[in-house]
């Protein structure tokens, strides 16, 4: 009887041990490793930037006339579009940088459990940041570098920057809203240019989700944005 009882304290001992650490390393280890991922991934991609200059889409030049189907009149001057092709799922396109909460992070392509280890991850079928429509991102907020755990500190109006190949993309922060992890809708394409943040609320839990929406404010296409929310607004 003396011997089962110590066999099972020890069993009891140990498995508490696997337990903790295992929690210390989701909590802690993948951040480490998350840490280094995040150098390299920077390094490469801003030399990739510096590459890739002279090799980007053609710039657009658009009839905002022709574009809105509006009756020829007084001729206005045409506004570029910057096209930015859509990179391999897993591949680092950009970066993302949150001043408020320090957030500095390289963004790759998907959503999937690999790649949002690495770091932040967009959605895939939604339009790349800095294009029009709604661009959805989605990141950590506990283990694996924790990129989003301070989003509960943002407020309407805050500022949200995003760098791709083709320049720095700047968002204010419109609308805040906690939502069930079945609601979907939240990714659905808007009018004009908009980034998403998706995350889970609240810290520690996947319960639900924490739904940020932003605006784009500055960037290389924030003319064309303007011309797409007035041609598709009324539609929305």
């Amino acid at each position: 009887m003396r011997r089962n009882i110590q066999v099972l304290g020890w069993t009891l001992i140990w498995s508490g041990v696997f337990i903790f650490g295992y929690l210390g390393w989701q909590l802690f280890g993948t951040d480490v490793v998350n840490a280094s991922v995040q150098a390299r991934a920077q390094e490469e991609l801003e030399q990739t930037f510096e590459e890739t200059q002279d090799n980007l889409p053609p710039v657009v030049e658009i009839d905002p006339v022709v574009y809105l189907g509006e009756e020829p009149g007084e001729t206005p001057d045409p506004v570029e579009f910057y096209p930015e092709e859509t990179p391999e799922t897993g591949e680092a396109f950009g970066f993302i940088r949150i001043g408020k909460i320090g957030v500095d992070e390289v963004i790759f392509e998907g959503v999937d459990r690999q790649t949002l280890k690495k770091g932040p991850g967009h959605m895939e079928g939604t339009p790349l940041p800095g294009q029009p429509g709604n661009a959805v991102l989605s990141g950590h907020r506990t283990t694996h570098g924790r990129p989003f755990f301070d989003f509960d500190l943002l407020e309407v109006g805050d500022r949200i920057e995003v760098e791709t190949a083709i320049g720095v993309h700047a968002y204010e922060i419109r609308e805040i809203r906690v939502v069930q992890p079945t609601d979907v809708w939240v990714t659905d394409d808007r009018p004009g240019s908009w980034l998403t943040l998706t995350t889970c609320e609240p810290k520690f839990s996947a319960r639900q989700r924490l739904i940020i929406w932003a605006e784009m404010v500055s960037g290389p296409n924030l003319e064309f944005a303007k011309l797409h929310e007035e041609k598709f607004g009324e539609q929305s």
